[in-house]
């Protein structure tokens, strides 16, 4: 299955990409698909809020779907 996944701001930076789609195996979660990029015990994807197909979560044991979009968001600062 296909995921498109957009990273924001210091995920952006850490990956060096604005967006990428990947084959995902069926029943793959959201913390699994990290962990598979290597992403998941960096300092910044560990504080990753995300929305998945317009709806925020903070669940990393959110299972993905074909055609998901996930938006991967850092902690922002600021005011």
């Amino acid at each position: 299955m296909r995921v498109h996944i957009r990273y924001f701001a210091a995920a952006k930076a850490e990956t060096g990409k604005a967006e990428e789609h990947l084959e995902v195996a069926p029943a793959t979660t959201i913390g699994e698909l990290l962990d598979e990029l290597g992403r998941g015990p960096s300092a910044v994807f560990a504080r990753c809020s995300f929305i998945l197909n317009e709806v925020a979560t903070t669940d990393r044991s959110t299972l993905l779907a074909d055609g998901d979009r996930l938006d991967v968001l850092p902690p922002f600062a600021g005011g």
